[in-house]
């Protein structure tokens, strides 16, 4: 992940801080900011072969109060600018 775009995560840029790592249910998520309960997964190539298991997973993490946003990594390294934007609209309010 771009220095920058953790940088922008972590130091509360958007409104809330994210944590990275965060293990919830049972599951590790790659970030997590609690106070708006956001839960941002950055799919690598392998996530293209087990797409049902992704959404077994999403599927549990917003039965309990989760809200899931999915981002290919390509996005992530190739565009932060516009993965932050994406973090940004899918933040409440």
């Amino acid at each position: 992940m771009p220095p920058a775009l953790w940088q922008a995560l972590r130091g509360g840029q958007l409104g809330v801080t994210f944590r990275r790592q965060v293990p919830l249910r049972g599951f590790i998520v790659d970030f997590y900011a609690s106070r708006a309960r956001l839960i941002v997964e950055v799919d690598g190539g392998y996530h293209v072969e087990q797409p049902e298991a992704d959404a077994r997973r999403d599927a549990e993490l917003v039965a309990h109060g989760f809200r899931v946003l999915r981002l290919p990594e390509q996005l992530v390294v190739e565009q932060p600018a516009e993965a932050v934007t994406l973090f940004r609209a899918a933040l409440p309010g």
